[in-house]
């Protein structure tokens, strides 16, 4: 019993030590998790909710080098929104436009894709699909894309959007810009033709107008000329 006494002091001084310490941690974890939160929050956008272009970057990225030649990125632009914008329902048509633009895409594409919205009308995702299933899901995002949208005032807005896709095995690179690169070069090719498009070799090869890849309109979605 007596050589349990001189022990007991230092365990029971430390547990006091230690709770006390605890107060303020506890405190400062509370509020390093909150500004976790609001950082986490300030690289989504605040309309969509939709990832900004750093966040999918990052995301995409671990996308691309966890599937590689089953990976597929894409780019989404939609058309004529500016005469959304500029038509009856005014910017809250294209506020609701870009917002079920968001959902759509997002329901497409899963829970463990990259979703981003990379500014103004253009959004982008990465997403884990075989090569035997690419031809079908881009045609079901076109469908589902080109749905027409409710405006707060009860009215139909019509949409439309173009899209481009690229993926590892057919351009031989996992390189995440190489990949975007062509897809908006393919997204382009397919511009208002309401048909996506796979990028093939000559997509990744296309010259640049006004810092966005140049497409040839017409192109089907194997990425050859209709």
């Amino acid at each position: 019993m007596a050589s349990t006494v001189p022990l007991q002091a230092p365990i029971g001084q430390r547990a006091l030590f230690l709770t006390t310490l605890a107060v303020p941690l506890t405190g400062w974890t509370v509020h390093a998790l909150t500004l976790h939160r609001k950082l986490s929050a300030a690289r989504r956008d605040p309309l969509t909710g939709l990832l900004g272009r750093d966040g999918f970057t990052a995301k995409a990225r671990q996308i691309t080098d966890r599937y590689g030649d089953h990976a597929l990125v894409g780019i989404v632009d939609l058309d004529h929104f500016k005469q959304i914008n500029d038509g009856p329902g005014g910017h809250a048509a294209g506020d609701r436009v870009l917002a079920a633009t968001a959902a759509r895409l997002t329901a497409w594409a899963g829970n463990r894709a990259a979703v981003g919205r990379l500014g103004g009308d253009e959004f982008a995702f990465a997403v884990r699909i075989g090569p035997t299933r690419r031809e079908f899901r881009l045609a079901q995002l076109t469908a589902l894309l080109t749905q027409p949208v409710e405006a707060n005032d009860g009215a139909l807005v019509d949409v439309a959007a173009s899209i481009g896709a690229a993926c590892p095995d057919i351009l031989g690179t996992r390189d995440l810009a190489m990949l975007q690169r062509a897809a908006d070069a393919a997204m382009y090719a397919g511009k208002h033709t309401g048909r996506a498009v796979l990028a093939g070799p000559q997509h990744a090869t296309m010259p640049s107008i006004n810092g966005r890849r140049a497409g040839r309109p017409g192109t089907n979605l194997l990425g050859r000329t209709a």
